[in-house]
């Protein structure tokens, strides 16, 4: 069964028209539905069963179905589809090859790593690992807590995201959500607020970049394998809030450490080379909820393994290049994330990630 039709989408272009079949009308949204439905391999009967649920006419529809294949425009998209597809079989077959790994559905915890098997077992193996043995010298697991951040920076604001539970595109509308309070308000609006996802200090408030935050990295001790200090301040952030908070499913463009202080975090996790089953058509995320899957929209997702880890106060997770993840707050929480890796190639790497696509207003017809 191809995926469900085409719903209103906000207006992005001009209205564009082109000749329909039988002088029928036609909506531009159902002519590329169509478009991507054969893209996929869907069978006409399939299409038209969903397009006859839909209310549409059945000739036209069948016509439609029919016209398609044969447009020039189609053709050139078709062969495109083809090197894609050649791509996705080729990550899959290598995902294939890592999931025979009997210890591929297991996050290690490690206490003491090398540089040398770091960079080889997790930097070029491209495998998460959580370590558990650099922080004990930091004053910040000692020090760190919501009365402590009160008492010596509430009186200076910070940028959180607000007002996040009303749109389930919260991160990707990031700026929208941005809001300037007041430290102390915040703090005690976490501390009393309970569970939620409604409000979250995140490391887009830049914090640690402002001299007036700086007194935070002085409580940070010991590093992990491999990370230049003289590099932590400007390529470190400072994560506050409650139980609740839900980072959605995304990857991130290089590599990084997350460093619980205050609270545990769950991470769930999905390789790199399943992207093309996480419907990522918008920069690096996925609209797919981990913690409520819907795999009659998104029937892609079905096997898609997903490995799962809780990261205790004092833990560090370190994310590999490209690893999707989706992280949940299971206490109050604060954390400390850097990316200050000095390794034998830059921590810098370059993504072609997709857009939202520009469409013509919902109800544009084409009109023969």
């Amino acid at each position: 069964m191809p995926p469900a039709p085409p719903r209103p989408r906000e207006i992005q272009a001009e209205e564009r028209a082109a000749p329909a079949p039988d002088g029928a009308q036609v909506t531009f949204e159902w002519l590329r539905w169509v478009a991507e439905q054969h893209l996929r391999g869907c069978t006409p009967a399939s299409m038209l069963a969903s397009m006859a649920a839909a209310g549409l006419d059945s000739a036209t529809s069948a016509s439609v179905i029919e016209l398609v294949p044969g447009n020039p425009i189609f053709l050139a998209a078709e062969g495109q589809a083809q090197l894609l597809r050649k791509l996705e079989s080729t990550v899959a077959n290598l995902q294939l090859l890592w999931e025979l790994d009997p210890t591929y559905g297991t996050v290690d915890k490690r206490a003491v790593v090398s540089d040398d098997e770091f960079i080889h077992r997790y930097v070029r193996g491209c495998r998460p690992v959580v370590l558990t043995g650099h922080t004990q010298d930091w004053p910040a697991m000692k020090r760190w807590s919501p009365a402590d951040l009160k008492a010596r920076f509430g009186h200076l604001d910070v940028e959180i995201q607000a007002e996040r539970q009303a749109n389930p595109r919260y991160e990707e509308d990031k700026l929208s959500h941005r809001r300037t309070v007041r430290l102390s308000n915040f703090v005690d609006q976490v501390v009393a607020g309970g569970e939620t996802n409604d409000y979250y200090l995140t490391a887009n408030n830049e914090a640690l970049r402002r001299p007036d935050f700086a007194p935070l990295l002085n409580d940070i001790g010991s590093l992990p394998p491999c990370c230049n200090r003289a590099e932590l301040a400007d390529r470190s952030s400072f994560w506050f809030g409650p139980a609740g908070t839900v980072t959605p499913l995304h990857h991130d463009t290089l590599m990084l450490f997350h460093t619980q202080v205050v609270g545990r975090k769950r991470w769930r996790l999905i390789s790199p080379l399943q992207g093309p089953r996480l419907y990522n058509t918008n920069g690096v995320f996925s609209p797919i909820d981990l913690d409520a899957v819907d795999l009659k929209q998104f029937p892609l997702f079905e096997g898609v393994r997903v490995l799962e880890v809780v990261v205790e106060p004092g833990e560090t997770m370190f994310l590999p290049l490209g690893w999707w993840h989706q992280v949940r707050s299971m206490d109050l929480s604060l954390s400390f994330s850097y990316s200050n890796l000095a390794l034998p190639v830059p921590n810098q790497f370059t993504y072609v990630n997709p857009a939202p696509r520009a469409v013509p207003r919902p109800d544009a017809v084409v009109t023969g």
